[in-house]
């Protein structure tokens, strides 16, 4: 059996979202290749050097020219191969393969809920070559049973046609606890993760600290996350509230700087409105950080019963989650103990070991 894969979004310097993703499958492959099971990785540039090593049973192919490369060079290289058995795209955009079939894994449809979160070239890629992968696969991948019912919603697939396959997670191994910024060692602080969009529902934790703060005066609260168009509005919107001292937007940060935070904070609140899958609650309960999430989407799935939940359109929703965590240390470290034993349920092995079984099922 031969399979095929695209292998670009794990091809990067920096590996963040669908790239680790990627790269993980593959790693896993990599270690399964044999005579039998041989794989065929599709670049449209050099390896880089994290990728796995070639061998007999798993080889790179570089194709040129890489613009256009998904709609012109993989193709016209695909009609030219009989022996391939099945085709897989790990996020979203699938070459047309003609008689290969495909398994396309679809990570999110936020772009039908937030369309203003994405640049207009970016929305007409999601809108229209999503559509056309999902339309054309044999098989689809959802990484949630929330992204899973999106597929189904709005592109009617019946539900056969979609297999569940949840994420792994791997905690990011930290030698040294940093200290941190903004004399935030020796203050408590509510922590946030996230690129600010409007999805994202930072302004209503902003509104709700508010609201805490008249309870809890030396807490902060800190928002990890690279700015954008939006951070003007809540700049603003702290300035307003007289939360200048006490709102802190940290931008990005390192990994090892992040698990510092992750350790430090006095909690981890996911605000969205919408995610396909929340890798950063599994971050937070990795360094023994309570979580406090949105109860939409496939948030309540990935947090299970280790995070304290609350409507993301309600501020005093949000407020009482914060006072109820300040209140009881009891509490707290029951989070803490869920969530250790929640991150055990999710493995990049048995997110690839899936994964491969759906490709044999489809070849």
């Amino acid at each position: 059996m031969i399979i095929a894969i695209d292998g670009n979004e794990a091809n990067v310097e920096k590996q963040v979202g669908v790239s680790v993703y990627t790269t993980r499958l593959l790693e896993y492959f990599h270690k399964t290749a044999s005579d039998k099971q041989r794989f065929i990785i599709f670049l449209k540039r050099p390896v880089q050097p994290h990728m796995p090593l070639e061998n007999d049973y798993f080889q790179y192919r570089i194709l040129t020219p890489p613009f256009a490369w998904s709609r012109l060079a993989l193709p016209l290289y695909l009609r030219s191969r009989r022996d391939i058995d099945v085709f897989f795209t790990p996020a979203h955009y699938a070459p047309r393969t003609g008689s290969i079939p495909s398994v396309v894994t679809i990570h999110d449809l936020s772009y039908f809920y937030y369309p203003d979160d994405f640049l207009q070239r970016d929305l007409y890629k999601l809108r229209n070559w999503t559509e056309y992968s999902i339309q054309h696969a044999a098989h689809l991948i959802a990484v949630s049973e929330s992204t899973k019912k999106d597929i189904i919603k709005f592109y009617s697939i019946p539900d056969e046609n979609i297999s569940v396959v949840h994420n792994g997670f791997e905690k990011t191994t930290v030698q040294n606890t940093q200290q941190l910024p903004h004399d935030l060692d020796s203050h408590p602080f509510i922590l946030m993760v996230g690129t600010l969009q409007p999805r994202k529902n930072i302004a209503t934790v902003i509104r709700a600290f508010a609201k805490f703060r008249k309870h809890y005066r030396t807490h902060k609260l800190v928002i990890v996350g690279k700015t954008g168009w939006l951070y003007d509005d809540l700049f603003k919107l702290t300035s307003e509230l007289d939360l200048l001292d006490y709102v802190i937007f940290a931008g990005y940060v390192a990994d090892d700087e992040l698990a510092s935070y992750y350790k430090k904070a006095f909690c981890y609140v996911m605000a969205s409105f919408y995610e396909g899958f929340g890798i950063p609650v599994l971050e937070a309960m990795s360094y023994d950080c309570p979580v406090i999430s949105s109860n939409t989407s496939s948030l309540p799935e990935v947090g299970g019963d280790a995070a304290l939940y609350f409507d993301p359109k309600s501020e005093e929703d949000l407020v009482k989650s914060f006072i109820a965590l300040a209140r009881d240390k009891k509490l707290r470290g029951l989070l803490t103990e869920r969530g250790r034993d929640r991150i055990k349920q999710f493995s990049w092995e048995q997110c690839a070991r899936q994964t491969l079984s759906i490709l044999k099922k489809t070849a």
